[in-house]
């Protein structure tokens, strides 16, 4: 009994795609950090509670995600090991588990942190587990670009957790950033699995336009991302230590975009440049945190 409750546990902890939800905290931490003024930290308590419930709530968006995509999950090798596809979990446990973790994400934030951030995580939830997943995903091969919109809105929701609206300007530049690099990290993965989301009937930009086009938007989506991460310089909300890590680490992801292109033959070079992006995403984001806080380390 013990046994089958600690498996039950672990599968559903799987369907919350944990490794996702880490990286949506980076941002969103990083954003509650920047909102406050340098060398003042923001209180830590509305740091966990926010953190917390900006969690709950992507690991709730994350289950209905596997609830939508479960008849294409079992038919793609990515994917066809979920817990769902396996029937490890069934559609009434993930259900259930989905709303719940939704219910606490938006309590926590509605009683500990402020009404402002649980609204605004709430239309993320609804953008990405219904308008993007059960919609956007099989209309349109714009699906990432447009879905873009509530994978980005993190670091929005970790700097309104710390000040509401206020100078909410900044934040919105953390928004773009990631906003233009969701296109580029996305569709290098669809160009690697690009015959399972053709098998699936998904219309994913590689399948509906072809690879070769797919490459040239990358690129082109790489460079705008390189000029976007300069912004946070140019506004006065970073200094040097963050547009020199900014310049480098986009400089690496234009090799590899420039590399897809001119390295058709390397049937792997797709999938190094999507596990590339997720590191680029990480650093750059850390780049901001140590950037503004980068004199309080040489007192």
């Amino acid at each position: 009994m013990i046994k089958n409750f600690i498996n039950l546990i672990s599968n559903l902890l799987d369907l919350c795609k944990l490794k996702v939800v880490s990286l949506i905290l980076l941002t969103a931490v990083v954003g509650m950090f920047l909102a406050v003024p340098a060398p003042y930290f923001p209180d830590w308590l509305l740091v966990l509670n926010a953190s917390i419930g900006i969690g709950l709530a992507s690991a709730s968006a994350a289950v209905f995600n596997h609830v939508v995509d479960e008849k294409i999950d079992i038919q793609m090798s990515r994917t066809d090991q979920r817990p769902l596809p396996q029937g490890k979990v069934s559609r009434f446990q993930a259900l259930t588990w989905g709303v719940l973790l939704g219910i606490l994400g938006l309590g926590i934030l509605q009683l500990f942190v402020n009404t402002l951030t649980m609204i605004l995580t709430f239309i993320s939830l609804i953008g990405y587990a219904v308008i993007y997943t059960l919609y956007l995903k099989r209309a349109t091969p714009q699906n990432i670009v447009i879905g873009g919109a509530a994978g980005a809105a993190p670091p929005v929701l970790g700097w309104t957790a710390i000040t509401g609206g206020q100078n909410i300007e900044f934040a919105l530049l953390l928004f773009l950033i990631v906003f233009i690099w969701t296109p580029p990290h996305f569709w290098a993965l669809a160009i690697h699995r690009v015959k399972e989301y053709k098998k699936v009937n998904i219309p994913m930009l590689p399948v509906t336009h072809g690879i070769a086009y797919t490459k040239r938007q990358i690129l082109l989506y790489t460079i705008l991302l390189v000029v976007v991460t300069v912004l946070p310089y140019l506004t006065g909300m970073s200094g040097l230590i963050y547009l020199i890590s900014a310049l480098v680490l986009g400089a690496i992801f234009l090799w590899y975009a420039i590399n897809i292109i001119t390295r058709p033959k390397d049937v792997q070079i797709a999938w190094k440049t999507f596990t590339y992006s997720i590191n680029y995403l990480m650093l750059i984001f850390l780049a901001l945190l140590v950037d503004h806080y980068w004199l309080i380390t040489t007192l």
